[in-house]
């Protein structure tokens, strides 16, 4: 029948039209900003960085390594490596971004920088209210503005947080435990090379 996707086209339109007096489910409308739609987890806006711990600067997950500023299409990414290294969330010298920026007013979501980055650093946002009056500094974010907790991304992104801390807090069991068969190795040479010496000294006596 000709015209008969239009038709059900309308006929949709017209349901949700009515069905909005009685449904809420169909009043897709809100009085925005006031009232906002809470966001799905799959949603995404704008990129920012992870960091561990209260310290945002200590706990910052970045290295520095760059890769997401190669791999970024529309090249809104700018990092300045440091030139040393300090203890990370867990100890660990790492070197760190002394600077890290990037114009969202350039950024198209795409989430390379996120799929890319080996130490899951980097991942989106949710936040869409980021609206300014000023075109070129206020649209360049720098790295405490981009720094979030990880509360903050188990908040937005539960799923994906959830299996990104049960692989770290498994690769930290694994390191430990290597630490611990090290150091027991370690005590176990020096009591044996103790037990070696004694028979010397006794027949020197």
């Amino acid at each position: 029948m000709v015209g008969e996707g239009i038709l059900k086209g309308l006929a949709e339109t017209a349901r949700n039209f009515f069905g909005s007096y009685v449904s809420k489910d169909r009043l897709t409308t809100v009085q925005y900003p006031e009232q906002r739609v809470p966001q799905i987890e799959a949603a995404r806006s704008f990129p920012f960085l992870v960091y561990d711990g209260e310290d945002w600067q200590q706990g910052m997950r970045c290295v520095s390594c760059q890769i997401c500023e190669k791999e970024c299409p529309p090249k809104c990414i700018f990092i300045e490596k440091s030139k040393d290294k300090k203890p990370d969330a867990v100890g660990k010298p790492q070197f760190y971004p002394a600077r890290f920026d990037i114009d969202i007013s350039v950024c198209m979501s795409c989430q390379i920088c996120v799929e890319v980055c080996p130490f899951d650093a980097i991942k989106m946002d949710v936040d869409y209210d980021l609206s300014t009056d000023d075109r070129f500094g206020g649209l360049l974010l720098q790295k405490q503005q981009l720094a979030k907790s990880n509360q903050y991304y188990n908040a937005i992104h539960p799923t994906e947080a959830a299996a990104i801390d049960a692989r770290f807090a498994e690769e930290r069991a694994k390191l430990e435990a290597k630490a611990k068969a090290a150091a027991q190795a370690k005590e176990t040479a020096a009591i044996g090379a103790v037990a070696a010496a004694q028979p010397e000294s006794v027949e020197a006596q």
